[in-house]
């Protein structure tokens, strides 16, 4: 009796970790602060402790969808703009140290992206950011370009990303 109790705990907490992840999904509700990812990409520990079914399992599908399905990890928009899905290792990076908008809140930065210029909207993949999040992630990813930097925006996965950002800074 103990044993099957001890182990369906871990399937209980990772149920109701789904559950709310979905409901924060959901657009009627969109609430992507929910992960408490912050500014500078990290998560808090509370955040790791407490969703960590759900930040392991969207890693480790990332890494599958990657492996099977071999899609190009950015493609260039125009001149010095990329768009592509959250950048697993150095070689998922467009080329010249390019600035970095992240549309992510279930994905951390990239430890090896740690020296390049980094802007945080943190989004559902299947959703949109505010208009207010969009102004300021253009007017930084423009004053990038100024510097002759590229910009990276990147979503989850890179392949539904919403381009709203990315046709703004065009």
């Amino acid at each position: 009796m103990f044993g099957f109790t001890f182990l369906s705990l871990p399937f209980l907490v990772a149920s109701l970790v789904s559950l709310l992840v979905s409901l924060a999904a959901h657009p009627l509700i969109n609430l992507p602060m929910l992960l408490g990812k912050n500014p500078d990409g990290s998560f808090p520990i509370w955040a790791i402790v407490m969703f960590s079914p759900f930040l392991y399992f969207v890693r480790f599908f990332s890494m599958l969808r990657r492996f099977s399905n071999r899609e190009e990890s950015y493609t260039e928009i125009c001149e010095g703009i990329f768009v592509g899905g959250w950048p697993s290792s150095p070689d998922k990076l467009p080329p010249g140290d390019p600035a970095i908008v992240d549309r992510t809140c279930e994905f951390p930065r990239a430890s090896h992206s740690a020296g390049n210029a980094y802007f945080c909207v943190p989004t559902w993949d299947t959703g949109s950011p505010q208009p207010s999040e969009i102004e300021m992630a253009v007017l930084w990813a423009c004053r990038k370009r100024e510097q002759k930097r590229p910009v990276f925006v990147h979503c989850a996965y890179g392949s539904f990303i919403n381009r709203a950002v990315d046709y703004s800074t065009v």
